[in-house]
């Protein structure tokens, strides 16, 4: 198969080296000269023979919303364009609508692997038309893991895209249980091994897991993380899942519990916990600490 793709950072990088390895062509385009196989996305178009694919893998937003817009005037009827970026699902909808009016298929990819993707394989959460999903599929085979499972069609237009931020919202969870268990382990005085606690739990027990494994690499590299300042950034997906469970009055307290974790990292001197301390003080005598 042949197919374009845009956006060769990180994760678009390797995912174009690991379709080329399973024998596929891929013309790739970035704004990095230094990165790309062609000049522009008119001549990464020109590349292609028609029907075309393209595949997008570019920052959510503005950037995917030019992308795709410039790809409407450029592309042909019975092309088809992916958006295997962090795209917000309502996104897709109007990316879709716009599309379809050309004539243009599409489909959104939720794309998970990170860095390891190009040895490890991509898990992929899918969405669109079945017929659009089975042209794309020798492309989706090559990024998937081995084996049967790291690909799912999961529904209609928008659903990869839910799907991969749902999946998303759950990391968030299960990133925050670790950090909090991590820094009561460290701050109890009869524990002094606390790097070999998180790499026993590696194997055998219920919460053995890849972010675990990740941990206990990080944990190895800077056994106390004294090297790193504690400032989590929030990539939107999280935001988008909380605001899903209240749009569907579904509630979802842990995933919004560790998103506001990741916003209370931001402040150097919380103003909320000056608030708190001030009331502990007025109705209980308790100390405060003042700069």
């Amino acid at each position: 198969m042949e197919i374009g793709l845009v956006g060769l950072g990180k994760m678009g990088g390797n995912m174009r080296e690991r379709i080329r390895r399973a024998g596929h062509t891929v013309v790739g385009y970035d704004r990095d000269p230094k990165l790309a196989d062609v000049g522009s996305l008119k001549e990464l178009v020109e590349a292609l023979p028609a029907p075309r694919a393209v595949w997008i893998m570019v920052p959510a937003g503005g950037p995917t919303d030019a992308t795709v817009t410039e790809l409407a005037d450029l592309l042909s009827p019975g092309d088809l364009v992916v958006d295997g970026g962090n795209s917000r699902w309502t996104e897709d909808v109007k990316h879709g609508e716009l599309l379809k009016g050309k004539g243009i298929a599409f489909v959104d990819a939720g794309v998970s692997g990170g860095v390891w993707g190009l040895e490890n394989g991509y898990a992929l959460m899918v969405g669109g038309d079945e017929a659009d999903i089975a042209r794309l599929m020798p492309v989706f085979d090559a990024l998937k893991p081995e084996g049967d499972s790291g690909f799912v069609h999961a529904g209609a237009i928008g659903a990869g895209h839910f799907s991969k931020m749902v999946h998303n919202g759950i990391e968030y969870g299960m990133m925050q249980s670790f950090a909090e268990g991590w820094e009561l382990l460290e701050a109890a005085p009869q524990v002094t091994n606390v790097r070999e606690v998180f790499r026993s739990w590696t194997e055998g027990t219920v919460i053995r897991s890849w972010l675990l494994d990740l941990l206990v690499r990080a944990l190895d590299e800077d056994e106390h993380l004294s090297g790193i300042r504690g400032y989590a950034d929030d990539s939107g997906e999280g935001r988008w899942t909380v605001e899903a469970g209240i749009d569907m009055a579904v509630p979802t307290p842990a995933i919004t519990a560790s998103l506001y974790a990741r916003f209370t990292s931001r402040q150097e001197d919380s103003p909320q916990m000056k608030a708190v301390a001030a009331l502990r003080n007025q109705f209980g005598g308790h100390a405060v600490h003042k700069d």
